[in-house]
């Protein structure tokens, strides 16, 4: 490490002074594009769409910096939480101060890239990065030299990335499921993979006696959630541990029970509520979420499938698409339209709870008494295996009028509903990603140290140190977003928040997993290990439950324009 050694307080303050001039910058460019795109007092979508580009790396740069403040906020709370004596640098501020100085970094360098379509000049750039304070704090975090230093650290600490503040029945929580996840899901997380086999019922099962599937779920209805409060922290704990280990055989298993119960929280009748919740709690049935259609993913109000009234409910017909675990579930929440007139776009939507048999195989075909027919195909995919996505195809299917969600009143609101249990269902995407992240940074630290190169074990030199040590940094930083979300979420806020994390978390997913495979060499190509298999999951990320593009574009720049404050 180059330079003197300086105490915390300076160390993360200087951080934060140069994430306070980006995000200013960022602010500034906010303000251009809104007036650009208004139409009136109100942002126009036409006009916005003219400027995708800078719109959807604003959102990138706008999550970055959320996620560089929570890193800071985490960093100063555990020095107070701990009662460190002054001055004392842990490596949770060396992580900190690293990812500070990586987001401002790709943050001006955006900017730089086409400063004229930010509403920027070069001369305003450099006015706010290129005070002499922050050049000092960028280089010498940025030197090669520190961030070799804190890939040693790194490694000396086997993967462990430092004090996460949990409460006891959080870690407690933590502990019990990570230990599932090492004593049951890893051994058979490979067979699931290579195989493409269903999820295994001693993870299911084993799951249903911890109660899983009830995390969403107040305990009034047989769920463990307390009552008057959300414990979305809860949630994303277990989706980290399961999903460290296997995003496909694990670690997505709560997240349709997630968007389901929130959809059923916001809008089911009371009686829905006292049927359908106890049984999700229970995991039985499971479900399946079917809204995507081959021609409308991420356009949820373009869906086309119909409903159309019959004697004592609704007969559907069309096709849905990405219906992961469909042939396992149960149940399956189906968005469809209720209004003929495509005019009415998402108001013409309505939430439909369909309940058939289980079916474990690639394929099924469910007929019912009256004629109707739902078959399903599984999708091939290079990774994400165990739930199985599947292609459904509608025949005149009924579904009693009772199944509506939110019986009569509902009609029209499915999309709301459907809406609603996303938010869960992104943040949980975070959680996700985070766990795929966790395992294949552990992977490549024991592979790094046990691989030896001319003689040296590839842990010992530089370039494995740097990579080691900024996937640790971008790690932490999610992990503390996906954390500081869940607190906004439990007090009724942070939906825009849940997005931007999912969008940074999936990403930086895809990019950790790749630098663990190039670690391993060769045999992180190979299927004889598991980093293989974390590539190729953490590549689904970035596209369900939102993809990022979508993401970016319609939600998060959307909102951040819609409530740009006056200053950042």
């Amino acid at each position: 490490m180059t330079g003197t050694v300086i105490d915390n307080d300076q160390l993360l303050n200087q951080a934060e002074t140069a994430l306070v001039q980006a995000r200013q910058l960022v602010h500034t460019s906010l303000a251009d594009l809104r007036l650009r795109s208004l139409d009136g007092d109100r942002v126009s979508p036409e006009k916005l769409d003219q400027h995708q580009l800078v719109s959807y790396e604003l959102a990138l740069c706008s999550s970055e910096s959320a996620a560089a403040q929570f890193m800071l906020d985490y960093a100063r709370e555990l020095h107070a939480t701990a009662g460190d004596a002054p001055g004392s640098v842990r490596f949770e501020d060396r992580l900190a101060a690293l990812f500070c100085a990586e987001a401002v970094n790709s943050i001006g360098a955006r900017l730089r890239a086409r400063p004229t379509d930010f509403g920027l000049d070069e001369a305003t750039i450099t006015a706010a990065l290129g005070e002499t304070a922050i050049v000092n704090f960028l280089a010498q975090q940025l030197n090669a030299s520190n961030i070799a230093t804190v890939g040693q650290q790194a490694c000396e600490r086997g993967g462990d990335l430092g004090a996460d503040l949990l409460d006891d029945d959080h870690a407690m929580m933590r502990d019990s499921f990570r230990r599932f996840a090492d004593d049951v899901v890893m051994p058979l997380a490979e067979k699931v993979h290579r195989e493409d086999l269903i999820i295994p019922e001693q993870i299911i099962g084993a799951l249903r006696e911890m109660g899983c599937f009830g995390l969403s779920i107040p305990a009034a209805y047989g769920g463990i959630q307390d009552d008057e409060h959300e414990d979305n922290m809860g949630m994303i704990i277990v989706t980290e541990e399961l999903s460290r280990g296997s995003l496909g055989a694990a670690g997505s298993l709560i997240t349709r029970p997630e968007i389901l119960s929130r959809a059923l929280k916001k809008g089911g009748t009371e009686e829905q509520k006292q049927y359908w919740l106890p049984k999700l709690a229970a995991g039985d049935p499971l479900c399946a979420v079917a809204v995507t259609e081959p021609n409308y993913g991420s356009d949820v109000a373009g869906v086309r499938l119909k409903a159309t009234r019959t004697e004592g409910g609704w007969l559907l017909n069309g096709a849905k698409a990405w219906c992961t675990f469909g042939g396992k579930a149960g149940v399956l929440l189906v968005l469809a339209r209720t209004n003929p007139d495509l005019a009415a776009k998402h108001r013409g939507l309505s939430t439909f709870l369909l309940e058939k048999p289980v079916y474990d195989g690639h394929d099924f075909e469910y007929e019912q008494e009256g004629g109707g027919k739902l078959t399903g195909r599984a999708i091939a995919t290079i990774g994400y295996r165990g739930m199985h996505s599947f292609d459904l195809f509608f025949d005149n299917v009924f579904v009693p009028e009772d199944n509506m969600l939110g019986g009569p009143e509902g009609e029209g609101k499915g999309f709301y509903y459907t809406m609603a249990g996303f938010a869960g269902g992104r943040i949980q995407t975070a959680a996700r990603a985070v766990g795929v992240m966790q395992a294949a940074f552990e992977r490549s630290i024991t592979y790094a140290q046990d691989r030896e190169v001319f003689q040296h074990p590839i842990a010992d030199y530089q370039l494995t140190q740097v990579k080691l040590a900024r996937m640790a940094a971008y790690l932490a930083a999610c992990r503390q977003f996906t954390f500081g979300v869940a607190k906004l979420m439990d007090q009724g806020e942070g939906d825009m928040e849940a997005s931007m994390v999912k969008l940074l978390a999936s990403k930086t997913a895809e990019w950790v997993t790749r630098e663990a495979l190039q670690i391993h060499g060769g045999m992180g190509y190979a299927e004889e290990t598991p980093t293989s298999r974390y590539f190729v999951d953490a590549r689904v990320l970035s596209i369900f439950e939102g993809a990022e593009e979508t993401l970016a574009l319609k939600v998060i720049i959307k909102t951040l324009l819609e409530n740009l404050p006056s200053q950042p």
